[in-house]
């Protein structure tokens, strides 16, 4: 099948679900859910744990069998062949890959161009390009001959977030990316992920970090694998969601031009 070329619109939702339910054995993790994710933004989603937000980052991208649908770039997920999807929405789970430990941080990321790859054809000068840039762009250049079991956890995470780059999706999808990160980097995700913006891409993560959640252009508060709000990051009515779902352990506050999500002590 011939990959349609798709030039990102704002017009264009990157992702919707209709009825979107996941079952673990008897169990339902995802019930019910209704989202629309707009292209160009930044999506994040919040929640306490066992809310479903790994799940359904899962099930968008495919690695979970679900009922009811998913609508990636405005056409039905099973509609995309293997290839496309992997070109088109790009997955930072939320650990290393253990298997690839003994490969060095140049070839973890040249992972990443595995859907831009014929069988035969190998590794373009493109290829190298986009592995330079994202190795680079994530500060991990000068690593690149060191095999990634030899990083510390934050590197490692580093490499892995390259990896993510290197596929030049349209849509990025990130499962707690500043996992293992100290401050400094943690900032540095968040300009990337401004940048990502700009380009047009889509990004929507899952993070435990609240405050940096309210950096988002939107966010998805879930909880008990429900949706329970969904909203642009300064709406009162989000805020509170996020309160509630975190019982109230929580307070969302305006701090300078932003929020933040500050604990209560009482």
């Amino acid at each position: 099948m011939t990959e349609t070329p798709f030039k990102p619109s704002s017009e264009i939702l990157a992702i919707e679900t209709r009825q979107l339910e996941v079952k673990r054995g008897q169990r339902s993790v995802l019930r019910h859910l209704n989202l629309k994710i707009n292209s160009g933004r930044w999506c994040a989603i919040v929640g306490p744990n066992g809310a479903g937000k790994s799940t359904l980052l899962q099930a968008l991208v495919g690695i979970l069998p679900f009922q009811g649908e998913v609508r990636l770039l405005g056409q039905p997920l099973q509609q995309h062949t293997p290839q496309s999807r992997a070109r088109r929405i790009a997955w930072l789970a939320q650990s290393a890959i253990q298997s690839a430990d003994d490969l060095t941080a140049y070839d973890v990321v040249m992972l990443g161009r595995i859907p831009h790859q014929s069988w035969l054809g190998g590794q373009s000068l493109s290829d190298h390009a986009a592995v330079e840039r994202a190795l680079k762009l994530t500060h991990v250049w000068e690593w690149r001959e060191r095999a990634l079991g030899t990083l510390s956890g934050g590197e490692k995470q580093r490499v892995l977030l390259a990896r993510l780059l290197a596929v030049e999706a349209d849509i990025l999808l990130m499962d707690e990316p500043l996992a293992n990160l100290d401050p400094p980097h943690q900032a540095d995700w968040l300009i990337l992920v401004r940048e990502l913006v700009a380009q047009g891409k889509t990004v929507v993560s899952v993070l435990h970090e609240v405050t940096f959640a309210l950096y988002a252009d939107d966010l998805i508060v879930m909880s008990n694998g429900q949706i329970q709000y969904a909203g642009k990051r300064d709406e009162p009515a989000l805020h509170r969601a996020i309160e509630t779902v975190f019982e109230h352990r929580i307070a969302v506050q305006p701090l300078a031009t932003h929020w933040v999500a500050l604990p209560t002590l009482s």
